[in-house]
């Protein structure tokens, strides 16, 4: 309503990062919690001269919070500071609201986690983010008077676009400065919560949490988790009261733009286990969120056949897609070239209509002509108990020219596990040739926003296949 666009910044950011990002967006003001000040005042130091006068930095302070060191550093590092109490008090009655000229025009810039690069600053014009927010009332059954748990950052996608969803329904939003179990049921006791979303680590501190710290559901809670979901961890969330939706989107599509109640799912091998089977959260149906889903042949553009084996890229058409990448028209171009957004995951197509994802482009296992999703082989690796955190990426080899290679990070309290313990228990609900043969002990490189870096892991195995370690355990 003043006419701005809005950046939610990731506060796990270095100085360094952040030090880019605000290079690109020129930012008028910086509101900054009391928490954050050293990194935003270092990352302001860094800044070219070029940028000349730093932005109007908003201390935000705890309700009753006094003047405290944090604003004394920052009065001594610049004059251009104002409180955010005193910023309210500023308010004039007669204030005017100052709409978009144009629908098309940017309401946010959200930036991707730059992973393999830099960070993209991804433009949402209001047009997007409004129909993106109602279609999100539906997609997450938020019904009427909804009370969101935030365990979802507001810097991802102006948090999955449920900032506005909430404002449109007058819901009541929770906020957290600290994510934990405890923290976390004791919300949805104390405010009859009804919604929550995240990635596997919100699902994996609900499943994993102490009965000590576990409180029966005061009312029905919609749980939505983006990313890989283990089915033994899901059973034990949906064993506490818990209705689970998967959803399936990223920064670019204004967050999820496909979601679907969980339900168990399995594929008949192909392989020379016919006994076995495959196991995977399952396909994912469209809705209301995006106009256009298809799986096409990146090159020719065709539409795969649907027959559940044949795999293309993932891709998106519609009005709830982002405008363009801030200050990047290459990057925009090649993003939709043809007319459609192109994800660079893989997926197929089942004769029911459902999308089944297999991986990320640059991450899929070709081995010995057999293709491996490492999501696949990732969510049975995580289905263990013993297993806190696992990825899985592609290692050279001579005969096969890539071997899945397993990285496996342990629950702590569960004890050790040997090489063996792994390989037999992928053995049980893998074909024989997605089973990793290696695997490797230890923590798993991740960015700030807590994705893994397989790309770090990869060259870590190639590594170890050039020095000569083929199979078996390695701890890190």
């Amino acid at each position: 309503m003043a006419g701005a666009v809005l950046s939610a910044l990731n506060f796990k950011l270095d100085a360094a990062t952040l030090a880019v990002i605000i290079e690109k967006v020129e930012p008028k003001f910086i509101f900054v919690d009391y928490e954050y000040v050293d990194v935003i005042l270092t990352a302001l130091q860094l800044l070219p001269e070029k940028m000349g006068k730093w932005p109007l930095l908003v201390l935000i302070q705890e309700l009753g919070q006094e003047t405290t060191l944090v604003e004394n550093d920052l009065a001594s590092a610049t004059a251009n500071i104002v409180k955010y109490s005193d910023l309210l008090d500023m308010g004039e009655t007669d204030f005017e609201m100052v709409k978009p000229k144009n629908e098309g025009d940017p309401i946010s810039v959200n930036f991707t986690s730059g992973s393999t690069g830099e960070p993209k600053g991804v433009l949402y014009s209001h047009r997007a983010a409004y129909l993106k927010s109602l279609a999100s009332i539906k997609l997450y059954d938020m019904g009427i008077a909804p009370v969101f748990l935030w365990t979802v950052d507001m810097f991802r996608c102006n948090g999955w676009c449920c900032t506005w969803a909430m404002a449109a329904l007058g819901g009541t939003g929770i906020c957290l400065r600290n994510v934990s179990a405890r923290v976390m049921f004791d919300s949805i006791v104390l405010h009859n919560v009804t919604h929550l979303c995240g990635g596997p680590a919100v699902l994996n501190m609900i499943a994993d949490a102490a009965a000590s710290e576990r409180k029966p559901l005061p009312c029905k809670v919609h749980l939505i988790i983006a990313g890989v979901l283990p089915m033994s961890q899901v059973l034990k969330v949906e064993g506490l009261g818990f209705t689970v939706s998967h959803a399936y989107g990223m920064t670019e599509v204004l967050g999820p733009a496909l979601v679907r109640p969980w339900r168990p799912y399995q594929l008949n091998s192909n392989s020379s286990n016919e006994h076995k089977k495959v196991k995977f959260p399952g396909g994912l149906l469209g809705d209301l969120a995006i106009e256009e889903v298809d799986v096409k042949e990146p090159e020719t553009m065709k539409s795969v056949q649907r027959d559940g084996k044949t795999i293309g890229e993932v891709m998106f058409r519609g009005n709830t897609l982002m405008s363009g990448y801030l200050k990047d028209p290459k990057a925009t171009q090649e993003a939709f070239k043809d007319g459609w957004y192109r994800t660079r995951d893989l997926g197929l197509f089942h004769p029911n209509g459902a999308i089944q994802l297999k991986d990320r482009a640059k991450d899929i296992i070709v081995s010995g002509g057999e293709i491996i999703s490492t999501l696949e082989v990732e969510a049975v690796l995580l289905s263990h108990p013993k297993v806190l955190e696992a990825a899985v990426v592609g290692k050279r080899d001579e005969y096969l020219k890539e071997k899945p290679c397993a990285f496996v990070k342990l629950k702590e309290g569960y004890g050790a596990m040997s090489c063996e313990e792994i390989v037999n228990f992928c053995e049980e609900q893998l074909p024989d040739f997605m089973v990793p043969r290696t695997v490797v002990f230890g923590e798993l490189p991740v960015n700030s926003t807590g994705k893994v870096q397989k790309f770090t892991l990869r060259v870590k195995a190639n590594e170890m296949h050039s020095i000569g370690h083929k199979n078996g355990c390695q701890r890190s």
